[in-house]
This record gives structure tokens, C-alpha cells and sequence, in this order.
């Protein structure tokens, strides 16, 4: 069944109350100027992927599955984008901390209280479906049955094309999705639907871009990942090296990557829309203090056991220990601290090749006393 959407004030209202900060709608096809098919298409042609090959899989057409939901959903209509505001009150990876301290990327901070009060780590991606299931429940009481898919970071779809049409914000030079009130601290998740709405009527209030001539983002980047305004190669993204990468980091890029263990937040740290983001409140997604600066030594400390424990169900899983132990001796190298020798020394043994490579590299920069 199709139905016309109403107000966005009635859409913003259930996704309020499902939890989410903002939501918006934009039309399926998107109109030619926001289609980002032929930019995807070449961005993955040109290597900027890297190894992450779910970006790169194709369908029986030969079209990208992630940029192919006409194709994967004939019966799509309308994106429902939600979004849920992630600014912990905490530092900055820019702050100034000790040298001591590595950096897990603010969205993986995440966690919650079970029933008993202890405290459960969370990952975005779940809570966030759980979010969109009731939204769907929601709008099928508003609008009636219709054929809706929900996704977080997994559909046939690139979020931040529909994220700009629905009105959410608009694409900073750093490639994130930039709102004027939330700055780019920002989970996005999407309702795929057979709503018919009136495109033309929600893209008349399309957020400008706002970015101006700042390239703070640009030129903070410590791996020159960003190649040009809005462009990134994310094969130089410390995000992309410290979670996705398997194996050895090229040398060449590892002084770049600091203190970085887990994703990096530098290019959102210096953003100036993000000076005034406001603090976020959500008990699902509350900052663990343990994830804030952590020691690089007690990381490096952990076992299989302790890694499951603590990571349970959080996003950091993603690097599995092997490489969270290889972004640590990375980390470690860069510091120049004489006190980890040690522990690379072991890791130097270690069978796995990634962390042999990093912890030996880690070893020699030590030894020359160099601050990478």
C-alpha cells in the first residue's frame, strides 16, 4: 500500500519517540544533482576502498550493491534517515593527553546498565535497529502496511547522499554528514519504504553547505587521507588501517596513526561545527571512562578473555585482539616510551604477521629515540 507522507513535524515527532534526534525523508530515485552513483563507482575504482570488499561487490548487473537500491528494491519509494546525536562529555582526541594514552574513536565508547547495574557494552548498529524496527511499527500505525527494509551501515545504500536529501545535514570536507545544531557527531540509520511522498516539496528545504573555505579538516589529517575537499581515500584513513586493515600496516603510514587504536576522530575534532555540539544524553550509548584515554599498557595487557569481556557486543570487536594488539605496538612506537620495550619484544615473536610487523617496527623507532 502507498500513502503520501504528511508533515515532516509528524515523521520528526516518532522518531523522537523511538529515540532518535533528527529524522528526515527524501524520494527514491534521488534527483540527478544528488545521486552519488557515478562518484561511488570511480571512488571504488580508483583503489579508495582498499580491502574492504563489501563495498566493492557487485550484483548479477554489475551495478555496486551499495549504491543499487532501485535495483535491489523495485517497490522503494521513499529513505526514512534517522540520525541519534553521540557527543560524549569528554576530551577531544585533540586535547592534550599522556604520551602514555591511546585513542579509541568516540562512537565506540558506547554502553549501557543490565537490570542488575552492571555495565554492558553496546554497539551503535544494534541499538540503532532496535530504534528503527519500533519507527517502523510506528509508521505502519500511521500510514498503513508497506514494504519497509531497515538498515545501519549495511543496505544497498549510500547513507549520506539520502542523509543530505532528508535534510539531516549536508557533506562536509571531511566527507561526514555535518548539521548545523549537532555538528557531524552523528549515527545515521535508514528506513527503505514504499511511501510515496512529494519530493519536490521536501527537497526545497535542503541544508546548504556551510563548510565555506575552512580546511581544518584537511590539513589535520595525519595520513593525508583526505585528498581533496570532500574526498577521502579511505586505504590512508586511520579508521580504515586501524579496523579494517588485516595484516601489516605499510610503514609508511604508521608514524601518521599516533595514538590511534581503535578509529580516529581527528578530522571531526577540529571541525569548528563541532565547538558547540551539544553534549548527549542517551542511557543506551553513555561514555565508558575506562575507553577514554586508555592506557596503552593495560590494553596491551589484555588477554582473550579480558578482550571478550570488556568488548563484548561493542564496536571494538570489529578489530578482533590481534588487531588491537598491532594498532597498541603501533601506538607504542610513536610514543618513543622506553617502557614498552619489553612487551614488543614479545609481541616480535608473536606468530601473528601483523603483530610481528608492527611490534618490530614499534621496537626500532624506540630505539632511535624518535617521536614519530
Amino acid at each position: 500500500m502507498t500513502a503520501e507522507l504528511p508533515f515532516p513535524e509528524q515523521l520528526s515527532r516518532l522518531a523522537r519517540a523511538a529515540g532518535f534526534d533528527l529524522a528526515g525523508i527524501a524520494p527514491v530515485p534521488l534527483p540527478p544533482a544528488l545521486r552519488r552513483d557515478d562518484y561511488f563507482e570511480e571512488w571504488v575504482e580508483a583503489g579508495h576502498a582498499g580491502e574492504m570488499e563489501y563495498l566493492k561487490r557487485r550484483n548479477e548487473q554489475k551495478q555496486l550493491l551499495r549504491s543499487s537500491l532501485e535495483t535491489a528494491f523495485p517497490w522503494a519509494r521513499s529513505v526514512v534517515v534517522c540520525a541519534v546525536n553521540y557527543n560524549a562529555d569528554a576530551p577531544r582526541s585533540t586535547d592534550q593527553a599522556s604520551e602514555s594514552a591511546g585513542w579509541i574513536a568516540r562512537y565506540a565508547w558506547s554502553g549501557t546498565t543490565d537490570e542488575a547495574g552492571n555495565p554492558v557494552p553496546t554497539d551503535y548498529h544494534d541499538v540503532l535497529l532496535r530504534r528503527l524496527r519500533a519507527l517502523e511499527t510506528s509508521l505502519a500505525d500511521w500510514l498503513g502496511p508497506a514494504e519497509m527494509r531497515s538498515y545501519v551501515d549495511t543496505g544497498p545504500i549510500v547513507e549520506r547522499a539520502y542523509a543530505h536529501a532528508a535534510g539531516i545535514g549536508w557533506t562536509g570536507k571531511n566527507t561526514c554528514i555535518l548539521n548545523q545544531q549537532f555538528g557531524s557527531w552523528l549515527f545515521l540509520g535508514v528506513i527503505v519504504t514504499s511511501y510515496e511522498i512529494a519530493g519536490d516539496q521536501m527537497l526545497a528545504t535542503l541544508p546548504p553547505d556551510r563548510c565555506g573555505s575552512c580546511r581544518r579538516c584537511i590539513e589535520a589529517c595525519p595520513t593525508d587521507a583526505l585528498i581533496a575537499p570532500y574526498e577521502m581515500d579511505a586505504s590512508r584513513c586511520i579508521a580504515y588501517l586501524t579496523i579494517e586493515k588485516r595484516g601489516a600496516i605499510p610503514d609508511a603510514l604508521k608514524p601518521g596513526i599516533g595514538r590511534q587504536v581503535f578509529g580516529c576522530d581527528i578530522c571531526q575534532d577540529v571541525c569548528p561545527w563541532n565547538r558547540k555540539a551539544p553534549i548527549a544524553a542517551d542511557p543506551e550509548l553513555a561514555a565508558r571512562s575506562e575507553l577514554v584515554n586508555p592506557e596503552l599498557d593495560w590494553l596491551a595487557s589484555l588477554d582473550a578473555q579480558a578482550f571478550n569481556a570488556i568488548f563484548r557486543g561493542s564496536p571494538v570487536k570489529r578489530t578482533k585482539l590481534s588487531g588491537l594488539r598491532r594498532n597498541v605496538a603501533i601506538a607504542m612506537g610513536n610514543s618513543g616510551r622506553q617502557q614498552y620495550q619489553e612487551k614488543l619484544q614479545e609481541w616480535a615473536g608473536a606468530d601473528d604477521p601483523g603483530l610481528q610487523d608492527a611490534a618490530e617496527w614499534a621496537a626500532a623507532q624506540i630505539r632511535k629515540g624518535r617521536k614519530s
